[in-house]
């Protein structure tokens, strides 16, 4: 098959029979793009939100485990130390922000369970009955970012769908508050990103052996019309391609695990260490390629479901536990604190590898490497036990959008809260000791910057600057 660079369509896509790849930008495009799309590219920005559940390690100062594994860094400002929790972000340090005093006022008291669904769009969603949500951050940027790219926003969770109020399975929201349905199943999100959007390419691409093996002539044709630069970069996706495939093939095991019932011990399901740990990879294999290609320029992805529902629980078997959610309930025991830190440290080593690949590949037909000009929010909208307070937040990338990094962004100028529940109110029934600043004020930052015009989110009450 003979490929002429003129007649590959603006998207971009290596073709087999029937099935449709897509490519990322290569230098050799430049001269056929247009101006409009030659400014598209160097104006490219991307965002990522992720959603942790359960809050994080918070021991008390004078706790032993404060030291090694307490989520929040020690020291303030530039000078900080991270503890065994956030480790394995040091590599990292001068591309991110860790944040402490940030939430959404209109939720401070109440039960953090229930705050995954405000945790984007900073509502007044309650603590029961119905509620009225709002657009989410991402979905604001996806209005603008989404125009030039194939789909205008990917989400995707652990456990899919909506879920239900204060119980979502979803970070997104549209314009009127409603849940956009979030993919879990990482085969489904592939054929999402790879196949051509007619239902007979994405129907082929499903039942291919591999996506790779019928395009592999037409890669070929493609390489020899490609600079040298570009052949390699080539060879380097459709590699990265097969690894996620075969990810992907893995993680098929994932997906059939069984959710619990109440007529089901859980506890005794057959998930190995391999499994949750595959899945969490492929999904952030997925996300990586997506950016990579520019099939959209704006995810989110929620790694689990607040209070130990959904399949999202067994991640902890990673590190060999057996539910995530009891990690958090258990700090009181001898241990726990280092359990649940163990854990916190395996979502941090997976979320510095997504970056780090980030920072390793330059922005093609831009500056810098992809990191660079991509803002990833990692967090949660809880802390200690069930506190809706002082939300463990880390902003990364973005250094070619006017971020300043390296910091460690402690608003509540002191160490912060936390320590075990012993019984009695939980802290979220407590009367706070400081005063947070509204999240949404980071929220309105982020947008300016990420080039929407806008003075306000939510109940923001201006920027925040420090950033």
């Amino acid at each position: 098959m003979k490929t002429d660079l003129s007649t590959i369509d603006r998207r971009r896509f290596l073709r087999g029979a029937g099935i449709a790849l897509a490519l990322p930008w290569f230098e050799s495009f430049a001269a056929l793009a247009s101006a409009a799309e030659l400014k598209n590219l160097e104006k490219r920005r991307r965002l990522a939100c992720f959603y942790i559940p359960d809050g994080v390690p918070m021991p008390l100062a004078e706790d032993p485990a404060h030291a090694d594994w307490s989520w929040f860094p020690h020291g303030s400002g530039q000078n900080f130390t991270l503890t065994k929790c956030l480790e394995p972000l040091e590599p990292l340090r001068n591309d991110m922000t860790v944040l402490a005093g940030f939430s959404h006022p209109a939720v401070r008291n109440v039960h953090g369970h229930s705050n995954a669904d405000q945790f984007l769009t900073g509502a007044n969603t309650g603590g029961r009955g119905d509620y009225r949500n709002s657009i989410s951050l991402d979905q604001v940027f996806a209005a603008q970012a989404g125009e030039h790219t194939r789909i205008a926003s990917l989400v995707m969770s652990t456990d899919g769908g909506t879920g239900s109020p204060r119980g979502t399975q979803t970070m997104s929201y549209n314009r009127n508050g409603r849940a956009i349905p979030a993919e879990h199943k990482p085969k489904r999100i592939f054929d999402l990103l790879f196949a051509k959007s007619d239902a007979d390419a994405a129907r082929k691409l499903a039942l291919s052996q591999s996506a790779l093996d019928d395009l592999l002539e037409d890669s070929r044709s493609l390489k020899k019309l490609l600079s040298g630069h570009d052949q390699k970069t080539l060879d380097q996706y459709l590699q990265s391609v097969r690894d996620t495939e075969i990810k992907v093939e893995k993680a098929k095991r994932w997906m059939n695990i069984p959710f619990a019932t109440v007529d089901v011990d859980h506890l005794q399901l057959d998930v190995t260490p391999e499994d949750p740990r595959n899945y969490l990879q492929t999904m952030y294999a997925l996300l990586y390629l997506a950016f990579k290609t520019d099939t959209t320029r704006v995810a989110t992805y929620q790694i689990g479901r607040e209070n130990g529902v959904g399949i999202s629980d067994y991640l902890a078997r990673a590190v060999g536990f057996k539910l995530t959610h009891q990690l958090s309930h258990a700090t009181k025991e001898p241990g726990g604190w280092k359990n649940f830190g163990i854990y916190s440290r395996f979502q941090s080593e997976e979320f510095a590898r997504f970056a780090a690949k980030l920072k390793a590949t330059p922005e093609a037909g831009g500056t810098g490497n992809m990191l660079d000009n991509t803002l990833l929010l990692f967090g949660s909208a809880s802390s200690a036990f069930h506190l809706s307070r002082n939300y463990p937040l880390i902003l990364a990338g973005g250094k070619n959008l006017g971020f300043k990094h390296g910091q460690f962004l402690n608003h509540i100028k002191g160490t912060p809260a936390g320590g075990p529940w012993l019984g009695g109110k939980e802290p979220y029934q407590l009367e706070a000791t400081y005063q947070d600043l509204p999240l949404s004020n980071l929220y309105v930052t982020m947008l300016q910057r990420l080039g929407v015009e806008t003075e306000s989110f939510a109940d923001s009450t201006g920027a925040n600057a420090d950033v």
